[in-house]
């Protein structure tokens, strides 16, 4: 082999090299400054409870401050808008609960793709919606409550944590579905719905469990089902909706871990072990369990054909109900 060829060789060796060395040198020195996880919505509910927990667990474990800043409006819009167009370079990541998913289908324009403009990391918990009723309206099973909707003269409502939620949406594949006169009424959160649930004033609630669980274990409120495959640890006495014969009344509320699209996935992957590290401490795993979440720790990849399945789940319910946000 004579010099010249030898050298082309060369240089062809190195230009196939040259652009992995940037991405394994900043994995190796990553992370080298704070961590910014962006929570799309106002301070205390649940996505920032989550995002906090970790938030102090990965500052630890990694060596640098991850610090929450809350970002909320347009019913997450706002904030997953802003981390889209954040650099890819690990020092930003998000909390998102369906809304990802969901808001494209329910929105005229969004400022992000669920798909392209984001990374998935892992989803880290996930929580059932629970059915209840006010212990006035003399049901007992979900059987039940259907054909008093069906039988009565008089028109019932159902309250959910706000639209397009996970317990609207679930909420609404069971009006459709069962072809049941309800109307749904709105609240600005899972708290306040199971308050009007409780007070009578929304007589049936479709919400997530941490509010409602304190209402029904003090008998203010009655579960008739929850709307996972399996009942849920935090209400082990109540069946799920498949046990009571509507096995295709099934859905759960999700929290992910997301980062701009084209973040190394050096830094994707540490990130996704250091978060399922964190989930699986006692104190937070008890924590999430307090709060009437599971903890899952998905890969990336589960986590993008969860994004998919769910968009795909909830774009015939938000048509035929003709649920728009805007």
């Amino acid at each position: 082999m004579n010099a010249r060829r030898r050298r082309f060789l060369e240089l062809i060796g190195c230009a196939t090299i040259a652009p992995i060395l940037p991405a394994k040198a900043l994995a190796q020195t990553y992370p080298a400054r704070p961590i910014r996880m962006i929570v799309p919505y106002a301070p205390g509910g649940p996505a920032d409870i989550l995002g906090r927990l970790v938030a102090h667990k990965l500052s630890d474990q990694l060596g640098k401050q991850v610090y929450v800043e809350n970002i909320g409006g347009a019913g997450g819009n706002l904030g997953l808008g802003q981390g889209a167009k954040a650099p890819a370079d690990g020092y930003t990541v998000l909390v998102t609960p369906p809304n990802l998913v969901v808001n494209p289908l329910m929105y005229d324009t969004v400022p992000y793709d669920p798909h392209k403009s984001f990374d998935p990391i892992t989803v880290a918990v996930r929580s059932p919606t629970v059915l209840t009723v006010h212990p006035s309206l003399g049901v007992n099973t979900v059987k039940e409550l259907v054909a008093l909707v069906k039988s009565s003269k008089a028109k019932y409502s159902f309250a959910s944590p706000g639209i397009g939620t996970p317990p609207h949406l679930i909420g609404e594949h069971f009006r459709l579905s069962l072809d049941l006169d309800l109307v749904h009424v709105p609240f600005n959160s899972a708290g306040l719905a199971v308050g009007s649930a409780v007070a009578g004033h929304t007589p049936i609630a479709f919400s997530s469990l941490p509010p409602a669980v304190p209402q029904i274990k003090e008998e203010k409120l009655r579960a008739l089902a929850v709307t996972s495959k399996d009942r849920s640890r935090a209400l082990p006495e109540v069946p799920s909706m498949a046990e009571v014969g509507y096995p295709d009344i099934e859905g759960d509320g999700w929290f992910a871990f997301i980062a701009p699209r084209n973040t190394p996935r050096e830094i994707t992957t540490r990130l996704h072990r250091e978060i399922v590290k964190s989930l699986a401490l006692p104190d937070i795993s008890e924590k999430m369990a307090t709060l009437g979440f599971e903890t899952v720790g998905s890969s990336p990849e589960e986590t993008a054909a969860l994004f998919k399945a769910e968009a795909v789940r909830w774009t015939n319910v938000i048509r035929q109900a003709g649920i728009k946000a805007d």
